[in-house]
């Protein structure tokens, strides 16, 4: 006697008919799709409502997360030692991820409210800004406290703080420009202008090259609108 072996998909069909009519399941699927749908829609009208300014959501304190947790001042620093941009998440050019919009999907299930308000940290480049790598998702809490959703893309270059110190502020600048320039005149070779190089010869290149660069560096700055890192970190004119 040969026993036909059993074939789950088979069972587990027969499973679910017994629980529920194959009709009732074609609606329960539809709605649930529907809802999702709806559910994601309003989500990316959240993300990219940019009256959407609203100052603190009703979290759920039990269920945060205290590595996620950070005040405006922790934010700031970070931007401008990094030269980021803390803008609302409506000037976002590029799409979210689906995993942030699952991810906020998520918190608002655990916590049972709607976010709204959201903020992105990320480069200026990849903002919706007006003329005059690693983006971050914070949706608010209140207090100028801020509670991160969703981080992607690639990390920043391990060394854009370094390069980006002499953005900072004009402190940094000035003594940037001051180290370039000495560096620039001790590649002028000695016989250049005399035989013999005396101290204040030195000093009188050293000036003369302190002086261009910093000439040059206050032409594009204003050519180009730029400013210190400390004075844009939240705005949203590109050239600044």
């Amino acid at each position: 006697m040969n026993l036909r072996r059993t074939h789950i998909p088979e069972r587990i069909l027969h499973s679910r008919n017994r629980r529920i009519a194959e009709q009732d399941l074609i609606q329960d699927v539809y709605k649930l799709l529907n809802d999702e749908v709806i559910e994601e829609a309003r989500i990316h009208d959240s993300l990219h409502d940019s009256d959407g300014d609203r100052e603190y959501n009703n979290f759920n304190f039990d269920l945060l997360e205290r590595e996620r947790i950070f005040h405006l001042k922790d934010i700031e620093k970070i931007c401008i030692n990094y030269r980021l941009r803390f803008l609302k998440s409506a000037l976002y050019k590029l799409e979210f991820p689906s995993e942030a919009i699952e991810r906020i999907k998520q918190i608002e299930n655990e916590h049972d409210i709607n976010l709204k308000g959201f903020k992105v940290m990320a480069p200026a480049s990849v903002f919706k800004l007006k003329n005059a790598d690693d983006p971050l998702l914070f949706a608010p809490m209140g207090n100028n406290y801020y509670y991160l959703i969703h981080s992607w893309g690639r990390d920043l270059h391990p060394f854009r703080k370094l390069l980006m110190w002499p953005y900072r502020n004009l402190e940094n600048f000035m003594f940037s420009v001051l180290l370039l320039s000495l560096f620039l005149t001790t590649l002028i070779p000695q016989g250049m202008f005399s035989q013999e190089q005396t101290t204040t010869q030195f000093i009188i290149l050293f000036l003369f090259m302190f002086k261009w660069i910093t000439g040059l560096a206050i032409f594009y700055g204003f050519k180009f609108g730029k400013n210190f890192s400390s004075a844009i970190w939240r705005s949203t004119f590109s050239n600044a």
